[in-house]
């Protein structure tokens, strides 16, 4: 118990340090709902956390839609410039690859750490968003598929 409220303080200190208030505010929530002992919380975030979390990641994305901000003819439009068709491309691979990370969680969850760290590192060190340990999976996933070479 001791180990783990050590290390969501640590994230709270880091994300303090580097000025990165979503680690300090997810690891110091955490750390409450620990220390006031609210375990069935804790299951349930363990559950539902990652769906919450990718649902308000989509309205925050399709609120220029209801805003009326892009349009239909902008639309069609993706679909005929050069990089309309990258964005298209590149939202197919990124759904992929990160279909192949919850793959790869479901089936390896000991990996969680390592993906949890780097994404750690990449926010607090590069200013990257915390959205990583979902896409770093599909990335490992993908990576790993490559990198096994069939044994002779």
């Amino acid at each position: 118990m001791l180990q783990q409220n050590l290390i969501l303080l640590a994230l709270f200190v880091l994300g303090i340090i580097f000025n990165n208030s979503l680690i300090a505010a997810g690891s110091g929530i955490l750390l409450i709902l620990r220390f006031v002992r609210l375990n069935s919380i804790l299951v349930l975030l363990e559950q539902r956390a990652m769906e919450a979390g990718l649902l308000l990641l989509l309205i925050a994305v399709f609120v220029p839609f209801a805003q009326e901000k892009v349009t239909l003819p902008e639309i069609a439009k993706t679909f005929t410039s050069k990089d309309g068709i990258i964005a298209i491309i590149s939202g197919m691979a990124a759904a992929v690859m990160c279909g192949s990370g919850v793959s790869l969680l479901e089936t390896s969850p000991q990996i969680v750490a390592g993906l949890v760290i780097g994404s750690i590192l990449g926010v607090l060190l590069f200013k990257g968003i915390p959205i990583g340990p979902l896409a770093a999976a599909g990335i490992a996933a993908m990576l790993m598929k490559l990198l096994s070479f069939p044994k002779k």
